[in-house]
């Protein structure tokens, strides 16, 4: 048995030259990147539009931000549901009809969020309408993890499912730094009254716009799911072979609880260093926002150019090299990093790619660890639901988190706790047995 299923025997008709590994890695990525901008717009520009949709509480100017945050998080508890619900479309009907339905969902949602009535013209719609969009964002991104995670790994090559799994970070930063780079014009383009007013809606138009563009790119992608489609043609035995709703938990709850364990440190670091930190450096050290924005554009940019280098490395000397210097580093120095952050604008980028290069150990790698734990039959919903729920837990919650430290009076909390969960991360990966040079389950 080769060492990946680069393309699904039956995805080509007979005579028809499948498609490069390139065109397929552009596929995956393109859209992962349009998906991950309309979903980060919203934590960049959350500070600008956080004063029209919710209320201020009595003499507290953190109100609006908390709640805009706690919406953050409720978008991110519908990913566990896309992740099983998508994740199944995609073992059951093919990845493609997976990738084609997150990013529809995606641009819907973000083209609510624009057109999302301020709370002094409707009252308590406003919120309503805005919960209601994050919640189809949160579905579609939960599903989009799951099926492209498992797209891109089953389209490598032998020896290559390191690399090509880097790209689903590498698309994710991508989407980010289209996302900080559109807030970052804007508000430079426009006042700071602007930016509140009207500004931040354009970003949600933009990504509308890109959900199309990226659906476009989709179509041309090879099916890698074998026998994907083949129910339509023969019969109710073919219907009764696919998998149930459950059954990647049913039949593989190691896995799934392993899923949780690999992901748990990743993603509270994650969401902490790429979508907090600015936040963290505004609210805590009287960081100006618009240098905010550019000092995470410039780590951004240093992060997306690590992660194939990161994913090359694993295929050469292996997974749970990176997975345990990943972890052991944030537990160790997530607390003095943070604590070096002022409001000087070369601490925070010092901070912000420190926290880069260690946290590549998890992101790199990740996609191809999750899909290498379960076999293809139930790939897409057995790593989605398990991952997205954690992500849920720890990560969804992390911006939320820190600024209710912050308003509880103990912002030195923040960094133990990052540095706990990676801890907890790290006794997982000591026992996680090495899948590099394993095939994947077919």
């Amino acid at each position: 048995m080769s060492s990946a299923q680069p393309i699904a025997e039956d995805a080509a008709p007979e005579g028809v030259r499948p498609p490069s590994q390139l065109r397929q890695l552009a596929a995956a990525s393109v859209g992962n990147a349009v998906e991950w901008y309309d979903w980060y717009a919203y934590s960049f520009l959350a500070v600008y539009f956080a004063d029209q949709v919710f209320p201020k509480g009595a003499g507290n100017s953190l109100v609006p931000l908390l709640s805009t945050f706690a919406v953050f998080a409720v978008g991110f508890f519908m990913r566990p549901v896309g992740g099983l619900l998508l994740g199944a479309v995609a073992d059951r009907r093919g990845r493609r009809a997976a990738l084609t339905l997150t990013i529809l969902l995606m641009g819907g949602g973000s083209l609510l969020v624009a057109l999302t009535p301020t709370y002094a013209a409707t009252g308590v719609l406003a919120p309503i309408v805005l919960v209601l969009a994050r919640l189809v964002q949160g579905l579609s991104v939960g599903g989009e993890f799951a099926a492209s995670t498992t797209f891109l790994v089953e389209s490598a090559g032998p020896g290559r499912r390191g690399l090509f799994s880097s790209f689903q970070y590498v698309s994710t930063t991508l989407g980010q730094l289209l996302a900080s780079g559109t807030g970052a014009l804007l508000a430079a383009l426009l006042t700071e009254h602007q930016m509140g007013q009207w500004g931040w809606r354009v970003a949600f138009l933009v990504g509308a716009l890109l959900s199309l563009l990226g659906l476009w790119i989709r179509r041309g992608a090879q099916e890698t799911l074998p026998g994907a489609g083949a129910g339509e043609t023969s019969g109710g035995a073919q219907r009764a072979a696919r998998p149930g709703l459950f059954e990647g938990l049913r039949r593989h709850p190691r896995q799934s609880l392993l899923i949780c364990g690999i992901t748990a440190g990743g993603t509270i670091a994650y969401y902490t260093w790429t979508t907090y930190l600015p936040t963290y450096a505004q609210v805590n050290a009287g960081f100006d926002k618009g240098d905010a924005l550019t000092v995470g554009t410039l780590s951004l940019v240093f992060f997306a150019l690590l992660q194939p280098l990161g994913g090359m490395l694993s295929d050469r000397i292996g997974r749970k090299p990176l997975l345990l210097t990943f972890a052991l580093g944030f537990a160790v120095l997530a607390v003095p990093l943070l604590h070096l952050v002022t409001d000087d604008f070369f601490s925070l980028l010092l901070v912000q790619c420190a926290g880069m290069v260690l946290l590549t150990g998890y992101t790199s790698v990740a996609a191809a660890v999750n899909a290498e734990v379960f076999p293809a039959r139930v790939r897409a919903a057995g790593i989605g639901f398990p991952y997205s729920l954690t992500v849920a837990l720890f990560g969804g919650t992390a911006p939320y988190v820190g600024t209710w430290f912050k308003q509880a009076g103990h912002p030195d909390l923040v960094p133990w706790y990052v540095a706990v969960v990676c801890l907890v991360s790290f006794l997982v990966y000591l026992a996680l047995p090495e899948t590099a040079r394993r095939p994947l389950e077919v």
